[in-house]
């Protein structure tokens, strides 16, 4: 994967972090809750548990924003450079490790950071370190 920097455009990027902010900062002030999608959804699993139509809703914005994007603007070209095989185990040991690490990269590293959270750092920090780790082995060690 390589960045196409004819075609960078970091305003797309930024106005995108801002918009992840508000709504996770609405979602605290208005709600009580923490925007960690894992814990959101898990949520939604307990169809008992109060507060569910709120995390519903996040979980339809998330989902519907790239569609309305799509509508407005052309589909930008995705190459995905692993196998399906991959994309799964890569899928199942991301949902481990938000599990085992409490929360998602959203709860910690968006949400726990701006709170300044020192649970939220260190789980930052270790979620990168692990990505820095993986893709240099997978890329440069193992040759994938």
């Amino acid at each position: 994967m390589s960045i196409d920097w004819l075609n960078f455009t970091p305003w797309s990027a930024l106005i995108g972090g801002l918009l992840i902010g508000l709504s996770a900062s609405l979602l605290v002030v208005f709600n009580g809750r923490i925007a960690g999608i894992s814990g959101l959804l898990g949520g939604l699993l307990s169809p008992r548990q109060p507060g569910n139509s709120e995390r519903l809703l996040f979980i339809a914005g998330l989902l519907l924003a790239p569609l309305l994007y799509w509508l407005l603007h052309s589909r930008p070209v995705l190459v995905i450079e692993a196998g399906p095989v991959a994309l799964v185990l890569a899928g199942l040991l991301v949902g481990f490790g938000s599990r085992l690490g409490s929360g998602c990269t959203s709860g910690h590293g968006v949400c726990g950071l701006a709170r300044l959270s020192p649970r939220g750092l260190v789980a930052t920090l270790t979620f990168m370190l692990a990505g820095f780790v993986s893709v240099f082995v997978l890329r440069h060690l193992w040759g994938g």
